[in-house]
This record gives C-alpha cells, sequence and structure tokens, in this order.
C-alpha cells in the first residue's frame, strides 16, 4: 500500500497510509477500534478503492482491476473473518470444502482430501461432520483458517484472529499463523489490537491512529517508541510488561 487515502460517507478513514511486506513475511496493523485496519484489509482483496494512492500485490498494481481481475488476484488469497463467518447450514468440511467448490475443477475425491488435509493440520479432522451450532469459539476460528488455508493460497489475511477469545484459544491461533508461515512460506497480514499476538508473529508492524501511520517497524521498536498513541494503548492494554523489555511465553503461559 503505497500513500493511501480513503473518505467513506463523508469521512476520511485512512490518511496518507503505506505499508509494504515481503514474501514469506508476517505484518500485523495493530490499533484501536475504529483506527482503520480491517479497512486496510478490505484495501488489499480490492473490495475498496482508495481516493489516492496505491495497491500492490505481489508485485501487481490492483488499484484499477476490474472485478474479473480481482478474482485472479483473490485466488491467491486465504481470509479468515473476525467473527469466523461459517455457514450454520453446512457442515465443518462442507465450510472447509466451499472456496474449492467455488474455484471448481476438482474431483470428489481430490476435494475431501484436501479439506481433510485443511482440518488436520488446524487439529479438527475428527469434526469434519460437526455443524457449527457444536463448536466452541476457538474451534470456530480454527475452521475458518482451515477454509482460508484449503487452496493453498500464497497470502492470507487475519481480521482479529484471536477476538473474543479465552487465552488457551488465542495460544492456539497464535501458533497456527506461526506453523503457516514456518511449514508453508505463507506471507501474512493480521489486523488486531492484542498485543501479546503482535509479539509472537510479527516481522513488521505498522501501528494505526486515526486512520494515520503514527508508528511503522519492529516490535522491538515498538515497545520503545516515545510515540504517544502508541505508548498509551499499550500502557492500557495490559501489557505494559513487554515495554520493559519482557515477551509474553505462549508455550507456558509465562514472560520471558
Amino acid at each position: 500500500m503505497e500513500n493511501i487515502f480513503l473518505s467513506l460517507g463523508g469521512s476520511e478513514i485512512l490518511k496518507d497510509v503505506s505499508f509494504h511486506l515481503r514474501k514469506g513475511e508476517t505484518g500485523v496493523i495493530l490499533g484501536a477500534s475504529g483506527s482503520g485496519k480491517t479497512t486496510a484489509l478490505r484495501l488489499i482483496l480490492g473490495l475498496l478503492k482508495p481516493d489516492s494512492g496505491r495497491v500492490f500485490v505481489d508485485g501487481e498494481d490492483i488499484t484499477d482491476f476490474s472485478e474479473e481481475e480481482l478474482l485472479r488476484v483473490r485466488a491467491r488469497m486465504g481470509m479468515v473473518f473476525q467473527a469466523g463467518a461459517l455457514f450454520d447450514s453446512m457442515t465443518v468440511g462442507e465450510n472447509v470444502a466451499y472456496r474449492l467448490m467455488e474455484k471448481g475443477g476438482f474431483s470428489a475425491e481430490e476435494t475431501e482430501e484436501k479439506v481433510r488435509r485443511s482440518l488436520r493440520f488446524v487439529g479438527l479432522e475428527d469434526s469434519i461432520d460437526q455443524m457449527p451450532s457444536e463448536l466452541s469459539g476457538g474451534m470456530k476460528k480454527r475452521v475458518a483458517i482451515a477454509r482460508g488455508i484449503v487452496a493453498s493460497p500464497a497470502i492470507m489475511l487475519y481480521d482479529e484472529p484471536t477476538a473474543g477469545l479465552d487465552p488457551l484459544n488465542s495460544r492456539n491461533i497464535t501458533n497456527l499463523i506461526k506453523r503457516l508461515k514456518e511449514e508453508q512460506g505463507v506471507t501474512s497480514v493480521v489486523v488486531t489490537h492484542d498485543i501479546p499476538l503482535a509479539f509472537e508473529v510479527a516481522d513488521y508492524t505498522a501501528f494505526l491512529h486515526d486512520g494515520a501511520v503514527c508508528y511503522i517497524g519492529g516490535t522491538e521498536g515498538l515497545v520503545k517508541t516515545g510515540t504517544e498513541c502508541v505508548r498509551e494503548f499499550i500502557d492500557h492494554s495490559g501489557c505494559a510488561d513487554l515495554a520493559r523489555g519482557e515477551r509474553r511465553d505462549f508455550a507456558d503461559g509465562g514472560l520471558r
């Protein structure tokens, strides 16, 4: 994203926002609710077009792409929505298979194999015939990740993936994001206000405040910056210990 300005309904949502990632990196967009984080994801998906500035995906300028051209770009992406966005009338397996059915070109055997492989990756193969109503919030998020990765995307987008989850389920989601990078080389953009998640997964961080970038760089610099909006956010997040150079260890629930 280069020098993005965007207004919606007469309100300026993003103001001169620039953000970039190299292949295989995980970038985190941090900020409070209403800071413009989810809007940034919609721009990457081509669901919104900026008033000015350019959006590039894999070196392609998608800013003025047609819907047909955008479908080709989105085929290389997986998306995990904040609420999971599972279809209540479909089983877990059918939800995961939906992307493949929409894309077409796969036999029933190939579809089932890919669905089971994705569910196995998130530890839910045994839930393939369950309905979403039978799942916990954490399980729904893991199914959403399975659906996102079933078509082997090069890029994953996450909108508040740990929102509303307890610490154990948050850790499970965090570990899955890390595994996708380490084992499959997936490039990820994670929108969140979860400081511990950011510190666990981020190679690169942008902090949005009132639609503008007030910090950009690594997480170490994030906790050392004197920028007031960042310091205030960290101090009120319950993670002020990070500012003292400590980091939450999700493996044992402690600090190191």
